[in-house]
């Protein structure tokens, strides 16, 4: 019903907009007695077997809805009536931005992906806070970043503020310092800031009496050289985990008009690399730390192949879009089939 009626109406409006309306749509219907039962009674799929604990925490199923959807904490409840296990708000900053100019946001219908210059546009990490302190049983992870006019030496003060601000309401932290989108952000992943940026905020971490986990979320556009540097530093800071990956700079085999857009690319086209990324980082480290995997899921059999590199987790966004909630009950049943083997 999705693919067929919602998506090619909701496809002839321009994305942003189309974002903003349909929060408000599932909103209003999850506000109708019996709305979220029936979200619930269509798409949750409950089983013991989809039960995964990774870094100390009981996740219901493992497929989790990545940052960057839900932004400011405004739908997560209602999001998690259509099956997801987790959800993952963000990316936060310390203080609330727009981001960059609109348009800003562009569909690639041909390639099955979205280009997005959206510059981590967001209310701020209190607003945020107000709104998860409402939270009714779902599990969430922080996405956190710095402000654009944060020059880079003082991110850490950045990502500080916002574990800080944070720390009661999620249940893991994610440190973005992958997004194409802030100018300079990924400069931040070079191994010395890097390595000073987490054993800081781990440093705060250990001192609570219970640290929550820490992620380190990755660009797929990074060499085995830096991917061999991200293994060494996740092993000396002693962060819980990765997630990989984030958005691409690469346009290979884009056949969409859009493609000339500046900004990330996610999707169908990131599927590859992003799988690439995971059984790499898994196998050099010996499976040492955790991995969430995302980019590109849009079929049950890509969800299995992240599993199957080495992800514990995974996550869809892009996929999300273009696939519709069936998406999910269709990856969480298929896994049921393959844990009950």
């Amino acid at each position: 019903m999705y693919k067929l009626l919602i998506r090619p109406i909701l496809f002839w409006f321009d994305p942003e907009k189309v974002h903003y309306f349909t929060f408000s749509l599932i909103r209003n219907l999850t506000k109708i007695p019996g709305c979220s039962y029936l979200f619930k009674t269509l798409y949750k799929v409950e089983d013991a077997l989809l039960e995964t604990e990774v870094f100390g925490l009981k996740f219901p199923n493992p497929v989790g809805l990545a940052a960057g959807f839900d932004k400011d904490a405004k739908l997560y409840q209602e999001l998690s009536n259509f099956g997801f296990g987790f959800i993952e708000i963000g990316t936060l900053t310390p203080v609330g931005q727009d981001g960059n100019p609109k348009k800003r946001l562009f569909r690639l219908k041909e390639d099955n992906a979205i280009i997005n210059r959206m510059g981590f546009n967001n209310g701020g990490v209190k607003e945020a806070v107000k709104r998860l302190k409402k939270n009714k049983g779902v599990l969430i992870g922080g996405n956190i970043g710095k402000n654009k006019i944060t020059p880079n030496e003082d991110a850490v003060l950045d990502y500080q503020k916002c574990y800080d601000a944070l720390y009661k309401h999620v249940d893991y932290f994610v440190v973005n310092v992958s997004s194409p989108n802030t100018p300079n952000l990924r400069e931040l992943q070079d191994k010395e800031p890097l390595t000073k940026l987490l054993m800081t905020l781990q440093q705060v971490n250990e001192k609570k009496s219970k640290p929550k986990p820490i992620l380190l979320k990755i660009a797929p556009d990074l060499t085995n050289e830096q991917l061999m540097d991200i293994v060494d530093i996740v092993n000396q800071t002693h962060i819980a985990g990765v997630i990989a990956t984030n958005t691409t700079l690469s346009r290979d085999g884009l056949v969409s008009d859009n493609k000339k857009e500046i900004g990330g690319m996610s999707g169908k086209p990131l599927k590859n690399r992003s799988t690439e990324v995971i059984r790499f980082l898994h196998e050099k480290s010996n499976g040492s730390f955790p991995i969430i995997g995302v980019g590109g899921i849009h079929t049950v059999e890509d969800a299995l192949e992240k599993l199957a590199a080495g992800a514990s987790l995974i996550q869809l966004y892009t996929g999300f879009i273009y696939e519709g909630p069936q998406l999910i009950k269709n990856i969480n049943k298929a896994i049921v089939a393959k844990r009950r083997l």
